[in-house]
């Protein structure tokens, strides 16, 4: 690491920056040097990161108009960070909810789509340091009862960023998914100190993957599935 940082000079936009993580990878971006831009739904949502990004705004990215409207605004990246998160379940196939189908759908697939797709120009024009990165779960892989609808929308966004990897490699860029089972927080351990959380993965080291994933060091690691989780 040079004393400029790992990711000195690169420009990263963080999705869902205003999420539970959000906060921690984009300190984690900037202290490796990298200038930052974050987007969530609300303004409110991106208090928690103002004063640490170089850009913060509203964008709803699960319209193609909102996603396209980020991209434009910032005309220049060489990476694209997409943690949007949510969670809806346990329920039976048959008792599954649609509506909840649908929300999951628009914001952990569509996300992933409008995204790729408004950005796509703008990392294969980075070249090689053209970098995309999503945080998914481990049920996309290996379902679990109750949570259809999650994983298969899980499922859809990885098959998506994968697909994103092969075309990326054409410009020497890469496109990885980051695989947890559950994230805790500071917060949460504060809150309950004597909880092990033995298959959560801290923030910090979701974070420092996603900085490892956006430096030249994993400039060969491509459409690859990175599990942070034990099992």
């Amino acid at each position: 690491m040079t004393s400029e940082g790992v990711l000195a000079r690169r420009r990263i936009a963080v999705a869902g920056a205003g999420g539970g993580l959000g906060p921690t990878v984009v300190r984690a971006l900037a202290d490796a040097g990298a200038w930052v831009a974050a987007a969530d739904r609300t303004d409110g949502h991106l208090d928690v990161v103002r004063d640490i990004t170089g850009d913060a705004r509203a964008a709803d990215l699960i319209t193609a108009e909102g996603a396209q409207a980020w991209a434009d605004a910032l005309g220049e990246v060489d990476g694209l960070l997409h943690l949007v998160g949510g969670w809806r379940g346990g329920q039976t196939i048959e008792d599954t909810n649609l509506e909840d189908l649908d929300f999951l759908e628009s914001l952990l697939f569509h996300s992933v789509v409008h995204t790729t797709r408004a950005f796509a120009p703008l990392l294969k024009a980075a070249g090689s340091r053209g970098r995309f990165a999503l945080v998914s779960s481990s049920v996309a892989g290996k379902p679990v009862a109750g949570n259809g609808a999650y994983a298969a929308t899980k499922a859809a966004a990885e098959a998506w960023t994968l697909t994103f990897a092969a075309e990326l490699a054409d410009t020497e860029g890469t496109a990885n998914v980051a695989v947890v089972q559950a994230i805790v927080t500071p917060q949460m351990r504060a809150e309950n100190p004597d909880k092990a959380y033995k298959t959560f993965t801290d923030v910090d080291e979701i974070a420092d993957a996603l900085v490892y994933l956006c430096s030249d060091a994993a400039r060969k690691m491509n459409g690859q599935r990175l599990s942070l989780h034990t099992s």
